[in-house]
């Protein structure tokens, strides 16, 4: 089916903040331009917590879209402004991981970046769900969010994610397993746990972990690591790295449209990289919540 073509008009709203995104404004400005996509206002925002309020003015302006540059955890906190509303997601991978621009198959270089948005076509894809919170990629428990929660910012910045994987080793030292309980309204099921992931999409923190879970199926994935083994926790996150054969014999899945999650003890959710909720928690998929701006030449099978 034709789509309309995506927008010539938008507004920039670019974390300063964000690895990436202070050296990046000006850049990004001058080539979206160059580009043919013209700016109706530009934003280099220094505080986070105003990413959203500012992405939210320009949609109640009428922007028809807007661009949104930084990590995982900008685009989820500013996609909340955009869910029902007629407007195009227009994503610049500034961050560190930049899972969601992965899923999407966007370049992960500016130039390639600003070339899908002043080039390419709308893609309507779907939004996790924690509560009433909408993530754009992946949520998690365990580890993970106590690596996000405690990482320096600037070992962050300037290591990106080697950073946190030195960081993850210290955390790991007293870290304990715990109890989950996933229960999708028909069943429960109970296990020990090391690390859950909520998936969207198949990537979180810049590495492929999943091959069902995708941006448009409908459906939302959990995926468990499980037992209380800290190093095999460490080997599946090596294992999915370097994609081995048996890279998902140490996790379980679970896929479908809603679930209630809980933990004993109570585990920290981390959402795109910002730790933001707590189990117990409700779980859902939103069905093409959004549109968002692709390549021409990204997978059209997987928009189907």
């Amino acid at each position: 089916m034709e789509t309309k073509p995506l927008p010539k008009e938008a507004v920039l709203i670019v974390n300063a903040h964000s690895r990436r995104g202070q050296d990046q404004f000006e850049d990004a400005r001058a080539k979206l331009e160059a580009a043919g996509v013209r700016l109706i206002a530009a934003h280099a925002v220094e505080d986070p917590e105003q990413m959203a309020p500012t992405v939210a003015r320009a949609v109640a302006d009428g922007a028809p879209m807007v661009i949104v540059g930084g990590g995982d955890g900008s685009m989820s906190g500013t996609v909340d402004e955009l869910v029902g509303k007629d407007v195009v997601f227009g994503v610049l991978p500034l961050g560190t991981a930049n899972s969601f621009a992965r899923t999407l198959g966007l370049p992960l270089d500016l130039d390639g970046a600003v070339r899908a948005i002043a080039t390419g076509r709308r893609r309507r894809v779907d939004l996790g769900m924690i509560d009433r919170d909408y993530f754009v990629n992946a949520a998690s428990l365990g580890l993970s969010p106590m690596i996000g929660r405690t990482v320096p910012h600037k070992l962050k910045r300037y290591l990106g994610r080697v950073g946190y994987l030195i960081w993850a080793v210290k955390c790991s030292v007293g870290f304990r397993a715990f109890r989950l309980t996933i229960d999708d309204g028909r069943r429960q099921r109970r296990m020990w746990s090391t690390e859950v992931r909520i998936l969207n999409g198949p990537y979180h923190g810049g590495v492929e972990l999943s091959d069902h879970a995708n941006v448009d199926s409908g459906r939302i994935v959990i995926q468990a690591v499980v037992g209380r083994s800290k190093p095999r926790l460490a080997w599946d996150w090596y294992a999915k790295f370097v994609k081995l054969r048996d890279r998902d014999k140490n996790t379980e899945e679970f896929s479908g449209t809603s679930f209630r999650i809980d933990a004993k003890p109570r585990q920290r959710i981390s959402i795109d990289g910002e730790v933001l909720a707590m189990t117990p928690a409700t779980v859902k998929i939103a069905a093409g919540a959004v549109e968002v701006a692709v390549p021409q030449d990204a997978d059209k099978a997987t928009a189907m």
